[in-house]
């Protein structure tokens, strides 16, 4: 408490507010439960000692009647008689309870001398016994009712036959209850207020019960008795409660809240020595306090903080000084990372064939992003961007190790594809940390205006022919670069006309997130690059970032923001229309297959080859097989795997699906596909059936592979200790590991001959 709330107070005031009274007052709020909880308990245990009084009592009651109806009065006869009647009535008859028409069905019973006898029995029982009731029933438990044998009571009064609606609970009970022994249960009704209950139950000689002999015992005067119980309780509690707080009140005021206000006045000394330049440290040290517990432990406490306190202003400054340093440190990083990229433009002045224009905007002191360009030789010029995992130095350091393999495989006159197999091999020899890179590379070779390109899991690039409009070139993508050793990369090629222009990008650009969570997205990127489609790179470049900020706003920037973009400014054109040129997107595997003297049928993008060679072997025709959205069916052999990826990445095109969350599915079907082909059937041939399943709630795509080869299950196998350096792991088992950790859920069953593997990833 303040000091303008509690020492200008008056005396009244302050006792009222202080510390003592509170306490106090809390003690005797805890009293006063500790009591209700003690009055409760008491009165559970008061109240189960009276009940099982009364149950003790009308169980007994209920045996010695038992026995008397088991050894005088032939008891099991009459009630078989009359039970007998009951089960045979129709439902018309049991609905006449109550009436004379229902009391003549069991006229016959009714006028034997047995029931006189036993009704006689069960009175003297009931007036010797000192209860309600005695009577004979058995319990319907198909219709929740109680069946009156003999009633002798001369109120509320049944017939041999007449029934009673009850709880099914208490009928479950007294049928299901244990066959030596006495049954009873408590329950309360209207029309007899509480009541205990007890049977004895009567079995014939299969084990079968017969009948109960019941006895009813009020229990309506025990609430009297809790009452009185109660009152003694409660005014016991009081003076307890009385006694513990004026003890309390003297005990504290001596052991607490005077040594308390010792160390405050302490504390305000302290505080208005520091304020006139008072350097004296002795304020809680001269304290006298001996109370042996945490007050006197707090004055000291506070002597040792008030010492540390005058170290600490000494230490400040040199911490104040580290933390500069650090800042600095940061700084020349970020510069260092700044200067590692091309950052002079024009960046070719001599060059009038183009123009190229970059930037990259971290999200942190330094980023992962990267972007790189330069002349391998006069006539080519090598263009990348990146976007590694992860922020700050880690990405940073990632960052500048994947730029220089990069750029020296480019300088050794590799192609795309082969630059980006080599670079991701180099880095996954030695990948602790498992950090990975996507990269969009290209080769453009300047005087024909023929780009090579390859694409590492990276976003689309975005293409404007001569006169034209911004639009997506939807590439072929690979697997990101450093998750896996030995991955392929395919290439295609892209024909830039005079006044064409490309602009690349991260992630950072379509996923800028505005203070609502919403997405920037493709088509407002590709809105904005239209805008002016006719400005320079550089132009280019401001307008995007222009309609970016301006969709963000005050939005915090979580990813790096990078961009690259070229215009080709050559005259010297090829014989090809600019729509056959895009056109060739479509095809990046033909591409692919020239570059790497491998035949074109055998590469995955020629799926007019691939489709009919499906075709044959299903049976069907080939526009027919290559046209099925539901299900996709083909030979198990790597060579149909592009034809897969293609049926698989044209239901999450359709979903809208991100581009990281298509390459992880992609790459998750080309290792349960490539397993199948290369293990399923061997040595012989098969099919393999996949059905892909886009779910709305929740949005997710659901992946089935089913084949009929050999039973394998994947998942019983182990997972790779991924912690070991990679001399020691054991070979096999990373792609389904990887598998598992891209799909949110993954599982596998062996039905009629045939594996199926299912996968599921929530987009």
């Amino acid at each position: 408490m303040s000091e303008k709330t509690f020492w200008i107070m008056d005396s009244a005031k302050r006792k009222y507010r202080g510390l003592q009274a509170r306490t106090v007052r809390a003690v005797m709020l805890i009293c006063g439960l500790l009591g209700l909880v003690l009055l409760c308990i008491g009165l559970s245990m008061y109240s189960m000692s009276l009940i099982r009084q009364y149950t003790d009592h009308a169980g007994c009651v209920s045996e010695l009647a038992s026995q008397s109806v088991r050894r005088g009065v032939d008891g099991v006869g009459f009630s078989r008689k009359v039970m007998e009647i009951y089960w045979n009535l129709s439902d018309e008859d049991r609905a006449r309870n109550g009436t004379p028409e229902y009391q003549d069905l069991f006229a016959g019973v009714k006028e034997t001398h047995e029931y006189r006898l036993l009704k006689n029995m069960l009175a003297s029982f009931c007036q010797t016994g000192n209860v309600s009731d005695v009577y004979l029933g058995m319990f319907d438990g198909a219709n929740s009712t109680l069946v009156y044998i003999v009633d002798p009571a001369e109120e509320d009064h049944f017939e041999p036959g007449e029934w009673e609606d009850i709880e099914q609970r208490e009928t479950q009970k007294f049928l299901n209850g244990n066959e030596e022994g006495y049954i009873y249960d408590i329950s309360r009704t209207e029309k007899y207020g509480w009541m205990c209950t007890a049977g004895t139950p009567i079995y014939d000689e299969s084990g079968e019960i017969l009948f109960f002999v019941l006895v009813d015992v009020t229990i309506e005067d025990i609430f009297g008795g809790i009452g009185h119980y109660a009152l003694q309780i409660t005014v016991a509690t009081l003076l307890v409660i009385a006694l513990i707080s004026w003890a309390l009140l003297m005990y504290i005021e001596k052991t607490l809240v005077k040594p308390l206000n010792m160390i405050a006045n302490a504390a305000q000394g302290y505080a208005k020595d520091r304020i006139a330049g008072d350097k004296n440290n002795n304020h809680f040290a001269a304290l006298d306090i001996h109370t042996g517990d945490e007050v006197e432990n707090l004055s000291h406490v506070m002597a040792d903080m008030e010492q540390d306190l005058a170290e600490y202003e000494e230490n400040l400054t040199k911490i104040t000084a580290e933390r500069e340093r650090i800042e600095t440190e940061l700084g020349l990083a970020a510069r260092i990372q700044e200067e590692a990229l091309p950052g002079v433009f024009p960046a070719f002045p001599e060059r009038t064939e183009f123009d190229i224009y970059a930037s990259m905007d971290p999200a942190k002191e330094v980023g992962g992003d990267f972007y790189d360009f330069f002349l391998i030789d006069d006539d080519h010029l090598y263009m990348a961007i990146a976007d590694v995992s992860g922020k700050g130095i880690p990405a940073a350091l990632f960052m500048m190790a994947s730029k220089s393999i990069l750029a020296n495989n480019a300088m050794m006159g590799k192609s795309p594809a082969r630059i980006l197999a080599d670079t991701n091999d180099a880095i996954c020899v030695n990948n602790p940390e498992k950090m990975f890179v996507t990269i969009w590379l290209g080769i453009l070779e300047i005087s024909t205006g023929k780009l090579t390109a390859s694409n590492a899991g990276h976003e689309y690039p975005v293409l404007r022919q001569a006169d034209g409009n911004f639009e997506l070139v939807k590439d072929e993508h690979g697997v990101m670069v450093g998750a896996r050793k030995g991955m392929k990369y395919t290439e295609y090629e892209l024909t830039l006309e005079k006044g064409s222009k490309l602009f690349v990008y991260t992630d950072g650009v379509p996923e800028a997130t505005d203070a609502q969570d919403n997405l920037y997205g493709m088509d407002r990127m590709v809105e904005a690059l239209n805008r002016n489609p006719g400005d320079s790179p550089a132009e280019i470049l401001f307008n995007v970032r222009r309609a970016v900020d301006g969709f963000v706003q005050d939005a915090e920037q979580y990813d790096d923001l990078t961009m690259l973009c070229i215009e080709y400014k050559c005259p010297g054109q090829t014989d090809e229309p600019a729509a056959e040129t895009a056109g060739q997107t479509d095809k990046p595997a033909a591409a692919a297959a020239e570059q790497t003297d491998e035949p074109a049928a055998e590469m995955a993008g020629q799926t007019d080859e691939l489709t009919v060679e499906a075709a044959e072997q299903t049976d069907e025709p080939a526009a027919e097989t290559a046209g099925q959205t539901d299900e996709l069916t083909v030979e198990a052999a790597v060579q149909n795997l592009q034809m897969v990826q293609d049926y698989i990445d044209e239901k999450l095109d359709a979903a809208g699906c991100p581009l990281e969350t298509k390459m992880q599915v992609d790459t998750a079907a080309e290792e349960i596909f490539g397993n199948i082909a290369y293990y399923a059937y061997v040595p012989g041939k098969g099919d393999v059936s996949v059905r892909a399943v886009v779910s709305d709630n929740p949005k997710a795509i659901r992946i089935t592979f089913t084949d009929h080869g050999k039973p394998y299950n994947p998942l019983d196998k182990p997972n790779p200790d991924v912690t070991l350096p990679r001399e020691k792991r054991r070979i096999g088992g990373l792609g389904i590991f990887m598998t598992k950790q891209m799909m949110d859920e993954m599982s596998y069953q062996y039905e009629d001959e045939k594996n199926i593997i299912t996968l599921i990833k929530y987009l």
